[in-house]
């Protein structure tokens, strides 16, 4: 596994943002992991989550891309901080791209806050985590309605590796399937326990046999076959 990957998943560790123990997911699973990537706060912790965000972008999608849209709210600071470290890693500038919840109809009107989306841009989504594909039903239509516009892929930091909405595919296979564009993530959960696994992160185990086993029977409930 590439170094920036272990360095992210202890990153993550780190920044209080993959936590282990016993959660009530949206879904109403219960989960021994939870991810907030509304934990990331500081200007450190941003500019350091731009930077692996544009590594993995750069490796899964290289930069022939224009415009980087994140999905309000979560991914609008995920797209200002990438685009940022896109052009510090490797001299190409992005323009960042975001919805607005609510259409906005006076000063600098419409739906869209940043970049304008333009006929013939190619565009790279990115978001957290992608636990059902949901969010993209509401993000793929605006996109598309802005023009003649192709969409390179999507980017989650985290794929969960759970059934979709079909509850037979993972959330991002069924993106794929569905939608005609490649979906990535920066690491999986199988990468993540294959690290954190009775090894020291922060000077703790946070995976240890305990959350092992819950995160084994989690996955036989709610997890997908490769």
């Amino acid at each position: 596994m590439e170094s920036y990957k272990n360095e992210f998943i202890e990153f993550m560790v780190e920044c209080n943002v993959l936590k282990f123990g016993e959660f009530t997911l949206k879904s109403g699973r219960k989960s021994p992991f939870f991810m907030n990537a509304g934990a990331y706060v500081t200007g450190t912790q941003l500019m350091k989550l731009g930077e692996y965000y544009a590594k993995a972008i750069h490796e899964n999608f290289g930069d022939d891309f224009d415009v980087l849209f994140g999905p309000a709210y979560k991914g609008i600071p995920l797209s200002v901080a990438t685009t940022i470290a896109f052009s510090k890693l490797y001299g190409k500038e992005i323009r960042y791209c975001s919805n607005r919840k609510e259409i906005k109809d006076h000063g600098d009107t419409g739906i869209l806050l940043g970049s304008d989306i333009h006929d013939g841009d190619k565009v790279v989504i990115i978001e957290d985590v992608t636990t059902s594909g949901k969010s993209i039903e509401e993000t793929f239509p605006i996109i598309k309605a802005q023009g003649d516009v192709e969409i390179k892929g999507l980017m989650v930091s985290l794929n969960r590796m759970e059934v979709g909405l079909g509850g037979v595919k993972g959330a991002l296979d069924e993106i794929q399937e569905k939608y005609g564009f490649p979906a990535h993530a920066i690491v999986t959960m199988e990468e993540v326990t294959d690290h954190l696994y009775n090894k020291e992160c922060q000077g703790k185990v946070v995976i240890d046999d305990k959350i092992k086993a819950a995160i084994d029977d989690y996955y036989e409930k709610y997890g997908y076959k490769k």
